[in-house]
């Protein structure tokens, strides 16, 4: 698929009146490249493209990237010497850079090297578009994630043991089931919380028994570099009518939320969607976070579906996304039901999500 990035980005880069764009951000390399590396860049000019390394990567570089870019390991040579040798030889004068990521050190190194070029900011925002945007090989990968994740909630399920696991065991017991099982890796640090730390949106799991109540786990795996992200919460023991309430509050909020999502919906309005139903229940002030996010190699990506947003950013093709309001309630407990979707590139709406969402007690 990278083959198709970079001849989405050499378009980009015509259309910019760029010449080239050199890339240090470990996740648009991999976008780029089809491999996963720490040291050395992706370059890419209007008629070539270059992953730059070392000896230690050269080899499995090679076998991930020779295929569409050229792949090479300089020696005894800085590599940004070596990458201005490259702008001359394709004739290029003006090099954008990653606005967004770069270090400051590693700006004065590129200037200091790339005398004679124009080096300006564009690169992350260029690349923030493209990936914006996802394949179908792309969303293939997401749903090799995503099967791995409901899996890993199928299992998990039927393994607690209150009383006797802490939020760690659960925890440690998911990322074993999803690396056991095709995951490349985890999308994620595993939230996992029980009882009162639920009311926690992003609760780091305790080494402590489990207590009883609601219990939200949000998890995700990695694909081929693509990532995965739902949340469930189930219930150790019996939840009262509050908690009831509380729950299928939230669970109507996300499958109405769903059902309006479209190719052209306004993310901004989806959002509201959510809030509405939330705050109308007697919740208010208590969905503190917006309703999604993109998803991809990172797990927070754009679109976001957000009170924030301009109302004109619409979903399109291509997009991924989660749909996840919550509720919590400050020392008491909280509750949030996620999912991942897409909008395909036929225009379809899909959920990657197939685990259940009824209430389960243990």
């Amino acid at each position: 698929m990278s083959l198709c990035h970079i001849r989405s980005l050499q378009q980009k880069l015509t259309e910019n009146d760029a010449d080239a764009a050199l890339l240090a951000d470990k996740l648009n390399q991999r976008y780029l490249s089809d491999f996963d590396f720490d040291d050395g860049y992706v370059l890419v000019t209007r008629k070539n493209a270059y992953l730059i390394t070392d000896f230690r990567y050269i080899e499995a570089a090679k076998a991930a990237s020779a295929g569409f870019m050229e792949v090479v390991a300089p020696e005894r040579r800085a590599l940004t010497e070596y990458m201005a040798d490259l702008l001359r030889a394709d004739g290029c004068k003006t090099v954008l850079i990653e606005e967004e990521t770069l270090a400051y050190a590693a700006f004065g190194r590129i200037c200091e090297k790339f005398g004679g070029f124009t080096v300006k900011p564009g690169a992350s925002a260029i690349l923030t578009t493209l990936r914006l945007y996802k394949t179908e090989d792309e969303l293939a990968a997401m749903a090799r994630a995503q099967a791995i994740t409901d899996a890993a909630f199928a299992h998990i399920v039927k393994a607690i043991r209150p009383g006797e696991m802490t939020e760690i065991d659960v925890a440690l017991e998911m990322e074993c089931f999803m690396r056991s099982h095709g995951a490349s890796g985890l999308a994620f640090d595993t939230i996992v919380a029980s009882g009162s730390a639920s009311s926690r949106p992003h609760a780091v799991p305790r080494n402590q028994k489990l207590e009883r109540g609601f219990l939200t786990l949000d998890f995700g795996a990695k694909a081929d570099g693509y990532c995965s992200d739902m949340t469930r919460t189930i219930v150790l023991g019996k939840a009262d009518a509050e908690m009831k309430k509380l729950y299928n509050t939230v669970l109507r909020a996300q499958t109405e939320a769903i059902a309006a999502a479209r190719e052209g919906a306004s993310c901004l309005g989806l959002d509201k969607i959510a809030r509405d139903i939330i705050e109308g229940a007697g919740y208010h002030g208590r969905f503190g976070h917006s309703l999604g996010h993109g998803v991809g190699l990172y797990i927070h990506e754009e679109p976001r579906l957000s009170p924030g947003v301009p109302a004109e950013l619409l979903l399109k093709r291509g997009h991924t996304f989660t749909v996840e309001p919550g509720i919590y309630i400050e020392g008491l407990y909280g509750c949030r039901i996620e999912d991942m979707c897409c909008i395909r590139p036929d225009g379809t709406m899909h959920d990657f999500t197939q685990s259940p969402k009824e209430l389960i007690e243990i």
